[in-house]
Protein backbone atom coordinates (compact mmCIF):
# COMPACT_ATOMS: atom_id res chain seq x y z
CA UNK A 1 0.00 0.00 0.00
CA UNK A 2 1.57 3.27 -1.09
CA UNK A 3 0.78 6.65 0.38
CA UNK A 4 0.03 9.57 -1.86
CA UNK A 5 1.11 12.78 -0.08
CA UNK A 6 -0.73 14.91 -2.66
CA UNK A 7 -4.08 13.23 -2.22
CA UNK A 8 -7.05 15.32 -1.17
CA UNK A 9 -8.18 14.96 2.44
CA UNK A 10 -11.24 12.79 2.96
CA UNK A 11 -14.44 13.77 4.73
CA UNK A 12 -15.22 12.24 8.09
CA UNK A 13 -17.12 8.96 7.95
CA UNK A 14 -20.24 8.14 9.91
CA UNK A 15 -19.55 4.44 10.25
CA UNK A 16 -18.25 3.31 13.67
CA UNK A 17 -14.73 1.96 14.03
CA UNK A 18 -14.03 1.78 17.75
CA UNK A 19 -12.70 5.30 18.24
CA UNK A 20 -13.76 8.08 20.53
CA UNK A 21 -15.67 6.03 23.09
CA UNK A 22 -14.43 7.66 26.29
CA UNK A 23 -15.69 4.96 28.62
CA UNK A 24 -15.32 5.72 32.29
CA UNK A 25 -18.18 4.16 34.18
CA UNK A 26 -20.20 6.22 36.63
CA UNK A 27 -18.90 4.03 39.44
CA UNK A 28 -15.26 4.50 38.42
CA UNK A 29 -15.73 8.24 37.96
CA UNK A 30 -17.19 8.50 41.46
CA UNK A 31 -14.30 6.43 42.84
CA UNK A 32 -11.70 8.65 41.12
CA UNK A 33 -13.36 11.84 42.39
CA UNK A 34 -13.46 10.40 45.91
CA UNK A 35 -9.74 9.54 45.75
CA UNK A 36 -8.94 13.06 44.53
CA UNK A 37 -10.95 14.62 47.37
CA UNK A 38 -9.17 12.37 49.84
CA UNK A 39 -5.84 13.47 48.40
CA UNK A 40 -6.83 17.12 48.82
CA UNK A 41 -7.60 16.52 52.49
CA UNK A 42 -4.48 14.47 53.17
CA UNK A 43 -2.10 16.89 51.43
CA UNK A 44 -3.97 20.11 52.33
CA UNK A 45 -4.09 21.24 48.70
CA UNK A 46 -6.74 22.48 46.30
CA UNK A 47 -7.02 20.72 42.94
CA UNK A 48 -7.87 23.26 40.23
CA UNK A 49 -8.07 20.69 37.41
CA UNK A 50 -8.13 16.90 37.27
CA UNK A 51 -8.52 15.11 33.95
CA UNK A 52 -7.85 11.84 32.19
CA UNK A 53 -4.76 11.67 29.98
CA UNK A 54 -3.28 9.10 27.63
CA UNK A 55 -5.18 6.48 25.66
CA UNK A 56 -8.53 6.93 27.40
CA UNK A 57 -8.54 10.66 26.68
CA UNK A 58 -7.26 10.08 23.14
CA UNK A 59 -10.08 7.62 22.45
CA UNK A 60 -8.31 4.30 21.87
CA UNK A 61 -8.03 2.64 25.24
CA UNK A 62 -7.60 -1.11 25.53
CA UNK A 63 -9.93 -3.14 27.74
CA UNK A 64 -7.27 -3.21 30.48
CA UNK A 65 -5.87 0.32 30.08
CA UNK A 66 -4.88 2.18 33.25
CA UNK A 67 -6.68 5.29 34.42
CA UNK A 68 -4.08 8.02 34.01
CA UNK A 69 -5.45 10.92 36.04
CA UNK A 70 -3.43 14.13 35.87
CA UNK A 71 -4.09 17.21 37.96
CA UNK A 72 -2.93 20.72 38.86
CA UNK A 73 -3.00 21.69 42.51
CA UNK A 74 -2.42 24.67 44.79
CA UNK A 75 -0.86 24.20 48.24
CA UNK A 76 -1.36 26.56 51.17
CA UNK A 77 0.27 29.99 50.91
CA UNK A 78 2.97 28.90 53.40
CA UNK A 79 4.39 26.63 50.68
CA UNK A 80 5.67 29.75 48.89
CA UNK A 81 7.24 31.37 51.96
CA UNK A 82 10.33 29.16 52.10
CA UNK A 83 13.62 29.85 50.32
CA UNK A 84 14.16 26.10 50.08
CA UNK A 85 12.83 24.31 47.02
CA UNK A 86 9.93 22.09 47.96
CA UNK A 87 8.58 19.04 46.18
CA UNK A 88 6.16 20.22 43.52
CA UNK A 89 4.78 16.89 42.32
CA UNK A 90 2.28 14.48 43.88
CA UNK A 91 2.22 10.88 42.64
CA UNK A 92 0.09 7.97 43.82
CA UNK A 93 -0.46 4.54 42.29
CA UNK A 94 -3.66 3.08 43.68
CA UNK A 95 -5.59 -0.18 43.24
CA UNK A 96 -7.88 -0.62 40.22
CA UNK A 97 -5.10 0.59 37.89
CA UNK A 98 -5.55 4.16 39.08
CA UNK A 99 -2.48 6.32 38.47
CA UNK A 100 -2.67 9.81 40.02
CA UNK A 101 -0.03 12.40 39.18
CA UNK A 102 -0.20 16.14 39.75
CA UNK A 103 1.86 19.29 39.34
CA UNK A 104 1.92 22.24 41.73
CA UNK A 105 0.49 25.26 39.92
CA UNK A 106 3.66 27.40 39.91
CA UNK A 107 5.58 24.54 38.29
CA UNK A 108 2.78 24.07 35.76
CA UNK A 109 2.67 27.78 34.88
CA UNK A 110 6.43 27.84 34.32
CA UNK A 111 6.15 24.93 31.89
CA UNK A 112 3.07 26.43 30.24
CA UNK A 113 4.90 29.67 29.40
CA UNK A 114 7.43 27.74 27.28
CA UNK A 115 4.74 25.35 25.93
CA UNK A 116 4.12 21.94 27.40
CA UNK A 117 2.29 19.42 25.26
CA UNK A 118 1.15 17.21 28.12
CA UNK A 119 -0.34 20.11 30.08
CA UNK A 120 -2.04 21.46 26.95
CA UNK A 121 -3.69 18.08 26.46
CA UNK A 122 -4.85 17.89 30.09
CA UNK A 123 -6.54 21.26 29.70
CA UNK A 124 -8.52 19.97 26.71
CA UNK A 125 -9.15 16.42 27.89
CA UNK A 126 -12.66 15.19 27.10
CA UNK A 127 -12.72 13.45 30.50
CA UNK A 128 -12.53 15.91 33.37
CA UNK A 129 -13.07 14.86 36.95
CA UNK A 130 -12.65 18.11 38.91
CA UNK A 131 -12.30 21.78 38.03
CA UNK A 132 -12.18 24.51 40.66
CA UNK A 133 -12.12 28.23 39.93
CA UNK A 134 -11.19 30.01 36.67
CA UNK A 135 -7.55 28.85 36.44
CA UNK A 136 -7.97 26.08 33.86
CA UNK A 137 -10.23 28.11 31.60
CA UNK A 138 -7.86 31.08 31.76
CA UNK A 139 -5.02 28.84 30.61
CA UNK A 140 -7.14 27.52 27.74
CA UNK A 141 -7.67 31.07 26.52
CA UNK A 142 -3.95 31.87 26.85
CA UNK A 143 -2.97 28.73 24.95
CA UNK A 144 -5.26 29.73 22.08
CA UNK A 145 -4.03 33.31 22.07
CA UNK A 146 -0.30 32.62 22.03
CA UNK A 147 0.24 29.17 20.58
CA UNK A 148 3.95 28.38 20.27
CA UNK A 149 3.93 26.57 16.94
CA UNK A 150 7.63 25.53 16.72
CA UNK A 151 7.65 24.19 20.29
CA UNK A 152 4.43 22.24 19.72
CA UNK A 153 5.70 20.79 16.45
CA UNK A 154 8.91 19.74 18.21
CA UNK A 155 6.90 18.06 20.99
CA UNK A 156 4.72 15.94 18.71
CA UNK A 157 7.40 15.17 16.11
CA UNK A 158 9.72 14.02 18.91
CA UNK A 159 6.91 11.93 20.40
CA UNK A 160 6.39 10.25 17.02
CA UNK A 161 10.14 9.71 16.63
CA UNK A 162 10.38 8.16 20.09
CA UNK A 163 7.56 5.72 19.34
CA UNK A 164 9.06 4.83 15.96
CA UNK A 165 12.53 4.11 17.36
CA UNK A 166 11.03 1.49 19.68
CA UNK A 167 9.97 -0.66 16.72
CA UNK A 168 12.21 -3.58 15.81
CA UNK A 169 13.42 -2.85 12.25
CA UNK A 170 13.74 -6.60 11.61
CA UNK A 171 10.14 -7.41 12.48
CA UNK A 172 6.86 -6.59 10.75
CA UNK A 173 5.12 -6.77 14.13
CA UNK A 174 5.07 -3.77 16.44
CA UNK A 175 3.37 -2.87 19.69
CA UNK A 176 -0.24 -1.87 18.95
CA UNK A 177 -0.06 0.63 21.79
CA UNK A 178 3.12 2.27 20.47
CA UNK A 179 1.74 2.29 16.93
CA UNK A 180 -1.31 4.24 18.10
CA UNK A 181 0.99 6.65 19.95
CA UNK A 182 2.92 7.13 16.71
CA UNK A 183 -0.21 7.67 14.62
CA UNK A 184 -1.68 10.21 16.99
CA UNK A 185 1.59 12.16 17.24
CA UNK A 186 1.90 12.22 13.44
CA UNK A 187 -1.67 13.45 13.03
CA UNK A 188 -0.95 16.17 15.58
CA UNK A 189 2.01 17.33 13.47
CA UNK A 190 -0.23 17.36 10.39
CA UNK A 191 -2.73 19.54 12.26
CA UNK A 192 -0.04 21.94 13.48
CA UNK A 193 1.49 22.31 10.02
CA UNK A 194 -1.98 23.00 8.60
CA UNK A 195 -3.61 25.10 11.32
CA UNK A 196 -0.77 26.36 13.56
CA UNK A 197 -2.90 25.67 16.64
CA UNK A 198 -3.10 23.17 19.49
CA UNK A 199 -4.29 19.76 18.21
CA UNK A 200 -7.33 18.21 19.79
CA UNK A 201 -6.66 15.77 22.61
CA UNK A 202 -9.20 13.43 21.00
CA UNK A 203 -7.89 11.47 18.04
CA UNK A 204 -11.43 11.42 16.60
CA UNK A 205 -11.06 15.15 15.83
CA UNK A 206 -7.87 14.47 13.83
CA UNK A 207 -8.83 11.22 12.11
CA UNK A 208 -9.81 10.87 9.32
CA UNK A 209 -9.57 14.63 8.70
CA UNK A 210 -5.80 14.51 8.17
CA UNK A 211 -5.58 11.20 6.33
CA UNK A 212 -3.54 11.41 3.14
CA UNK A 213 -5.74 8.99 1.18
CA UNK A 214 -8.41 6.31 1.49
CA UNK A 215 -5.87 3.49 1.77
CA UNK A 216 -4.28 5.08 4.82
CA UNK A 217 -7.69 5.75 6.31
CA UNK A 218 -8.88 2.15 5.88
CA UNK A 219 -5.65 0.75 7.33
CA UNK A 220 -5.74 3.02 10.38
CA UNK A 221 -9.39 2.13 10.99
CA UNK A 222 -8.38 -1.52 11.11
CA UNK A 223 -5.54 -0.72 13.52
CA UNK A 224 -7.89 1.15 15.85
CA UNK A 225 -10.47 -1.61 15.85
CA UNK A 226 -7.77 -4.16 16.68
CA UNK A 227 -6.29 -1.92 19.40
CA UNK A 228 -9.66 -1.35 21.09
CA UNK A 229 -10.16 -5.10 21.54
CA UNK A 230 -6.56 -6.07 22.35
CA UNK A 231 -4.58 -6.32 25.54
CA UNK A 232 -2.02 -3.61 26.36
CA UNK A 233 0.94 -5.69 25.12
CA UNK A 234 -0.66 -6.89 21.87
CA UNK A 235 1.28 -6.61 18.62
CA UNK A 236 0.10 -5.67 15.14
CA UNK A 237 1.62 -5.69 11.66
CA UNK A 238 3.17 -2.48 10.31
CA UNK A 239 3.60 -2.84 6.52
CA UNK A 240 6.94 -1.74 5.10
CA UNK A 241 5.35 0.98 2.94
CA UNK A 242 3.86 2.71 5.98
CA UNK A 243 7.00 2.24 8.04
CA UNK A 244 9.05 4.00 5.36
CA UNK A 245 6.48 6.76 4.79
CA UNK A 246 6.09 7.48 8.49
CA UNK A 247 9.85 7.67 8.99
CA UNK A 248 10.11 10.24 6.20
CA UNK A 249 7.20 12.22 7.59
CA UNK A 250 8.74 12.35 11.06
CA UNK A 251 12.01 13.65 9.62
CA UNK A 252 10.17 16.27 7.56
CA UNK A 253 8.27 17.47 10.64
CA UNK A 254 11.48 17.76 12.65
CA UNK A 255 13.09 19.77 9.87
CA UNK A 256 10.06 22.07 9.65
CA UNK A 257 10.49 23.32 13.22
CA UNK A 258 12.64 26.26 12.11
CA UNK A 259 10.36 27.38 9.29
CA UNK A 260 6.85 26.67 10.57
CA UNK A 261 4.63 29.74 10.75
CA UNK A 262 3.41 31.24 14.01
CA UNK A 263 -0.23 32.26 14.07
CA UNK A 264 -2.00 34.49 16.55
CA UNK A 265 -5.66 33.63 16.94
CA UNK A 266 -7.67 36.77 15.99
CA UNK A 267 -10.45 35.73 18.36
CA UNK A 268 -8.03 36.15 21.26
CA UNK A 269 -6.49 39.46 20.25
CA UNK A 270 -5.63 41.61 23.22
CA UNK A 271 -5.10 38.63 25.55
CA UNK A 272 -1.89 39.27 27.44
CA UNK A 273 0.72 36.58 27.91
CA UNK A 274 3.25 38.25 30.20
CA UNK A 275 4.95 37.17 33.42
CA UNK A 276 2.62 39.51 35.34
CA UNK A 277 -0.38 37.61 33.96
CA UNK A 278 0.97 34.30 35.25
CA UNK A 279 1.88 35.86 38.59
CA UNK A 280 -1.72 37.02 38.92
CA UNK A 281 -3.10 33.57 38.01
CA UNK A 282 -0.96 31.97 40.72
CA UNK A 283 -1.74 34.63 43.31
CA UNK A 284 -5.49 34.43 42.73
CA UNK A 285 -5.47 30.62 42.88
CA UNK A 286 -3.53 30.61 46.17
CA UNK A 287 -5.90 33.19 47.69
CA UNK A 288 -8.92 31.25 46.45
CA UNK A 289 -7.58 28.11 48.13
CA UNK A 290 -7.09 30.01 51.38
CA UNK A 291 -10.61 31.40 51.20
CA UNK A 292 -12.09 28.01 50.34
CA UNK A 293 -10.26 26.34 53.20
CA UNK A 294 -11.32 29.06 55.64
CA UNK A 295 -14.94 28.72 54.52
CA UNK A 296 -14.75 24.98 55.01
CA UNK A 297 -13.38 25.33 58.52
CA UNK A 298 -16.10 27.85 59.38
CA UNK A 299 -18.83 25.52 58.15
CA UNK A 300 -17.29 22.63 60.06
CA UNK A 301 -17.21 24.69 63.25
CA UNK A 302 -20.81 25.83 62.92
CA UNK A 303 -21.93 22.24 62.41
CA UNK A 304 -20.59 21.11 65.76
Amino acid sequence: MELNPGAERLPALDRPFGLGTHTVSAEMRAHICAELRALEQARDVQIVLAAESGSRAWGFASPNSDYDVRFLYVPRAEFYFSVSKRRDVIEQMLPQDLDLSGWELRKALGLFQRYNGALSEWLHSPIRYLEFGPTAQTLRVLLQANFKTPAALHHYASMAENAFTQFDPESRLVSAKKLCYLLRALFCTRHILSEASQPSTEFAALFPKYCLNSAEQDWIEAVLVAKSAAAEKAQIELPHAYRTAFQREIQAALEARSTVRVRRDPRASGVQHSREVFDRILREAVLAHAGHAQSGHAQSGSAR
